[in-house]
């Protein structure tokens, strides 16, 4: 417990919650800006099995954001470093690897392994992906999203508003773009994933009130945060 204990310390969450933790398995699409950071706070708090999805390497690009690799392993798969840096943090965590494009077909077989789903990904066809097969399997989930300075985070559990009741249903529009194309800064970026990993934290450990039917938003060059009643 002294590796927890400052968590433990906290009122609300105690060794209950971390005992539900480390009883507990997170899925994490996506082992870049969002994904990396998000899937290191699981592995620090102490999230028993983590699962990281990701068929990508690293480019030298990819640095300026995510800050858990090395210009030394450029070209090498992210998933496989990450589950490294994951090990180095917390030897206790058991954490998989999936170096694969999480589709429709393999997330229904996946999701409902897991008792949480983040959603990491930097384009929107994945996170509609996800909006979908989570609606389908009742696994509770949270997606986020990054361009240039803004971000945008929600949760869903059953019985609450989807992605896309708020986005609309999916289609081609190109106004939706990646971070590849669109950009986004580092700080961003950061942000959103530690509202998603504190997202996940609350619906395991059962403590606070997770972000549903409600959508946070943030400007850094603003700057400005606020909470959206979508309901």
């Amino acid at each position: 417990m002294n590796r927890y204990s400052r968590l433990a310390a906290i009122p609300s969450f105690g060794e209950d919650g971390v005992r539900r933790l480390r009883e507990s398995s997170v899925l994490v699409i996506g082992c870049g800006a969002l994904g990396s950071h998000c899937a290191m706070g699981l592995a620090a708090s102490g999230i028993g099995h983590i699962c990281i999805a990701d068929f990508d390497t690293i480019d030298i690009s990819n640095l300026q954001r995510q800050f858990f690799f090395r210009e030394s392993e450029t070209g090498q798969s992210k998933a496989d470093i990450l589950s490294r840096r994951i090990h180095e943090l917390n030897s206790e965590i058991e954490v998989e690897v999936v170096k694969k494009l999480v589709d429709a077909s393999l997330a229904k077989r996946m999701f409902p392994d897991f008792d949480f789903v983040i959603d990491g990904s930097d384009n929107p066809a994945t996170k509609y992906m996800t909006d979908e097969i989570c609606a389908d399997t009742g696994i509770p989930c949270c997606i986020a999203g990054v361009r240039d300075f803004q971000g945008q985070v929600m949760s869903w559990q059953p019985g609450t508003t989807r992605y896309s009741d708020i986005y609309g249903p999916a289609s081609g529009d190109s106004s939706m773009l990646p971070c590849s194309a669109g950009g986004v800064a580092g700080p961003a970026a950061a942000i959103a994933a530690s509202v998603q990993c504190a997202e996940a934290i609350k619906r395991i450990a059962g403590v606070g009130n997770p972000l549903y039917d409600k959508l946070f938003m943030f400007d850094l060059l603003i700057p400005e945060a606020k909470i959206l009643d979508v309901g």
